[in-house]
């Protein structure tokens, strides 16, 4: 698969930015609403699409990880590398001083530190199985 060895979190990173540094939208403002059953309307923002996308691709990065071979540590080393970057940013650029992108900085931490766990214990299993084999073999 080519997604292994890309971290799908420099995705919302990117909107960010470009949302951030190139449209100067606000990241409250109300993109489209939805009528609820209860009669009530949920106004749903930029940063809650941003959020949701995040989300959605932290479950496919989890999936990934589960995967083992050098591909894997490459991106879980790329997957570090960008939480390094956001939080370069988030500390440095003014822009980037907000919620959402905080938000999305816990859910790249919590990419890495689950791959890394994920792979661990994937690692394990895969020791515990093979050691298995050569003690049934003998």
């Amino acid at each position: 698969m080519y997604l292994v060895g890309f971290p799908l979190l420099l995705i919302p990173f990117a909107i960010y930015n470009m949302i951030a540094f190139l449209f100067r939208i606000g990241f409250s403002d109300t993109l489209f609403t939805i009528p609820m059953l209860s009669k009530a309307t949920l106004s749903v923002t930029t940063s809650d699409l941003l959020l949701i996308l995040s989300i959605c691709l932290l479950f496919v990065e989890i999936l990934k990880a589960t995967r083992v071979g050098t591909r894997s540590i490459v991106d879980h080393i790329l997957s570090f590398i960008l939480f390094i970057v956001m939080l370069g940013e988030f500390m440095i650029v003014p822009w980037a001083a907000t919620s959402t992108f905080l938000l999305m900085l816990v859910i790249a931490l919590v990419d890495v530190v689950g791959g890394f766990s994920v792979s661990i214990r994937t690692a394990q299993r895969d020791i515990g199985v093979e050691g298995m084999d050569q003690l049934s073999r003998s």
